[in-house]
Formats: C-alpha cells, structure tokens, sequence
C-alpha cells in the first residue's frame, strides 16, 4: 500500500506561501503530512513537491520518503496526481493512498482506516466526514491509468470519483479526524 502525499501547491490564497513550508508543531507541515501516511501503514510513501522545492527539500526532513519535481504545480493539483501516480507505477504497489498537504487535521489513524478498505486491484475507497466524501483516497492499482488520464486542473480525481460513485467504499472518519484545509490566513490558527 503505497502513500502518495500532494505538497506542490504554491499557497496562493496564503499569499504565496507554500502550503509545504507552514509551521505546525515546530516543523514543516509536510513532515507531518507523510508521517501520517507511513504511521497509518503506507509503504513506500512518495511526495510530489512543487512551488519552492528547494526550500521544501532544505528545511524539512523528507529522507525517509520518495519525491519527484512537478514542473507544472500552477497548473494544479491534477498535474501533481499524475506525477505521482507515475513515479509509484513501478513500485510494485497494489494501491495508493493520496493524501494532501494542507490537512492536518487528518491523522494516521484516518489513513489506517482507509487502507483497511482495501479489497484487490479495483479498490477504491475514501474517508468520509458526516457521509460526504473527503481525503485521504485510496485507489486500486488498476484504476491508475484512468485516474492521471483524467487529472487535470485543481480537481485532480474528483470527476474520476463522481463517475464511478457507485464503487466508492466511503469510510467513515469524522470521530477521528477533521478534514479543514489551510488555504487561506483566516485558516492558519488551527495550525500548532
């Protein structure tokens, strides 16, 4: 069960801060981020970082991880799906679980609920808060060719997700979890 951790975005709401680089807890909110993916029984974990890369790979402990380069972060979170999905193409993974940065609130124990939902190749799966369907995402292997061929934009597998409603396990979360985003300055108190 491979994680897959989006962190490219540039924080446009945040004025140009980098979602990756926030301070939670004393450290880069990215830690945190793939931390809950591997605590939650993710293995390997990879992270597409974008905006201030650099910086990211500097000030944040990522060695225990994979991480690729999306050139084309502004073009939005569908482009950073698709890098993923292909740099865990020869993992030998049998799923993915994908994650985003900007939400801590969503901890191992919500990641180790999803990943039990998995069920073969088809799987497809997400945690929900109050019955409506949220992160983190879990997708069976075989649907990863279809999945990047329709990421685009900053829905990334949303269309993906409401086509195929039907086979979404979703699995409850809300009494372990809160699924808020850090996208604005109004947002950045619920960060440590």
């Amino acid at each position: 069960m491979a994680g897959l951790l989006l962190a490219a975005g540039g924080g446009r709401r945040l004025g140009g801060r980098p979602k990756a680089l926030l301070d939670h807890r004393g450290r880069p909110l990215v830690e945190h981020a793939a931390r809950a993916l591997r605590d939650g029984g993710c293995h390997p974990v990879h992270i597409v970082l974008g905006a201030a890369a650099g910086s990211v790979r500097e000030r944040a402990d990522l060695s225990a991880y994979g991480i690729s380069e999306n050139p084309d972060w502004a073009q939005g979170m569908g482009s950073s799906l698709r890098v993923g999905l292909a740099a865990l193409a020869g993992s030998g993974a049998d799923a993915v679980v994908v994650s985003l940065v900007d939400q801590p609130g969503i901890g191992a124990a919500a990641v180790a609920r999803v990943v039990a939902a998995y069920e073969g190749g088809a799987s497809l799966a997400s945690a929900a808060y109050d019955g409506r369907r949220g992160h983190p995402v879990l997708f069976g292997a075989d649907r990863w060719p279809e999945i990047a061929a329709g990421a685009t934009g900053d829905r990334g597998a949303r269309a993906y997700l409401q086509e195929h409603a039907d086979a979404l396990t979703l699995v409850e979360c809300s009494d372990i979890a809160e699924a808020y985003d850090i996208d604005t300055p109004e947002d950045l108190h619920r960060l440590q």
